[in-house]
């Protein structure tokens, strides 16, 4: 068990607070490249901030749900992009945590080691070999893959005695192909490009069945008592990356307030826009919904803190919820930022003023699939009327 010293919440904040200069000068680069600036990630990385959801014998922090809310929030207020990788790591982290102990042994080799991950298996497909499996096929979507050494990956076992079935296993990104099409209109800086198997051998001790991963049924030994284990996979994935969409709505009200001293509303007799009621009412209605975002990112992570210390089990509705109030925070943070972004004049669409592009990420955030509000409020009606959900990422 390593004895080194832990950082506090606040002195994680205090690391945030030190680097964020460095990742606001380069969030436009990173959107213009589509990847995160080297010196972002080094950033990152220098703060440890990617350490903090794996086990601490291998120099992590164990750090809580709210601790993961605070910094990714503060994160993603400096850079949409870099709260997302940060996030996305960290989720991959944490899922490999289940893994057995001799394959958490190899990824977290390097404290400081970046991985990506995927909880689908895109088009891929794993077939028995001696030893192993053999995977080919793609996945969309890799968050932070161009700057990560290893990829949660997820595959469809075909069974020759049996249905197929989704496996998981991560790989060196290393051994991946490259595909370079992340061309969105948002989050661009994300780097989520494609990655592509073909004929990657995996070690049978890699592999585990999806189902046991996304029900957090664990097979290392070394982590059994370690509490941040004590919760869904979905529901650690909603808490961790609730603080994307709140720090980038507080961006936009930080840029909005920014430009705000000396701006007059043109075609109108007001020497100033923060004279105009107009102003007052929609900052107001912005500030509110950030607020009422951060009520249920809080209380996320707070019931996901609650059951981890306490042990109990989780309930349908209370994992259902979660979903629901990272979907609630999604839709109040994209209404408060699409506010604040239409009182600001036409002198905001020039992309040298930030408002725009991260209305665009916060937009494209609500579009992921484990983020969009209906799909999440409709889970958890279906929960509340008593049916069962239709899924099984919950």
């Amino acid at each position: 068990m390593s004895t080194f010293a832990v950082p506090s919440r606040d002195e994680l904040l205090l690391r945030v607070s030190e680097i964020a200069p460095v990742l606001r000068s380069h969030a436009a680069w990173s959107a213009e490249n589509r990847r995160l600036h080297e010196e972002a990630v080094e950033a990152l990385t220098g703060a440890g901030l990617f350490r903090m959801r794996i086990p601490l014998r291998y120099g992590g922090y164990e750090a809580d749900a709210r601790t993961m809310v605070d910094v990714v929030t503060e994160v993603a207020r400096a850079d949409g992009s870099a709260g997302w990788v940060l996030a996305s790591s960290l989720i991959a982290g944490w899922g490999l945590g289940l893994f057995p102990d001799e394959v958490q042994d190899e990824v977290f080799a390097d404290p400081d080691g970046r991985v990506c991950a995927t909880i689908g298996p895109g088009t891929a497909t794993a077939v028995p070999v001696p030893g192993g499996i053999l995977v080919n096929g793609s996945w969309p979507f890799i968050s932070g893959a161009l700057s990560s050494q290893w990829q949660q990956s997820a595959a469809i076992f075909l069974d020759p005695e049996g249905q197929p079935y989704p496996v998981m296993a991560p790989v060196p990104v290393a051994e991946l192909e490259i595909v370079d099409d992340w061309h969105t209109s948002g989050l661009r800086g994300t780097g989520s490009v494609t990655t592509t198997a073909k004929d990657l051998f995996i070690p049978q001790e890699r592999v585990l069945p999806a189902p046991a991963v996304l029900g957090s049924q664990s097979a290392s030994k070394l982590n059994a008592d370690i509490p941040m284990y004590r919760a869904p996979f979905i529901v650690v994935g909603a808490a961790t990356t609730v603080g994307v969409c709140v720090g980038m709505a507080l961006a936009v009200q930080d840029a909005f307030f920014e430009r705000l001293p000396g701006r007059r509303i043109a075609y109108t007799e007001y020497p100033s826009q923060s004279e105009a009621p107009v102003t007052h009412l929609r900052v107001a209605e912005a500030a509110m919904k950030i607020d009422e975002a951060r009520f249920h990112a809080q209380r996320l992570a707070e019931l996901v803190d609650a059951k981890c210390a306490s042990g109990d089990g989780w309930e349908m509705t209370e994992r259902a919820r979660s979903r629901a109030d990272e979907g609630a925070a999604a839709r109040l943070t994209l209404e408060a930022a699409q506010i604040l972004a239409g009182s600001s004049g036409g002198s905001s669409a020039y992309t040298k003023v930030p408002l725009q592009r991260i209305v665009s990420d916060l937009q494209t955030f609500n579009l992921h699939a484990m983020m969009n509000p209906d799909v999440n409020a409709e889970t958890y009606g279906r929960v509340l009327c008593g049916l069962e959900p239709n899924t099984y990422y919950i």
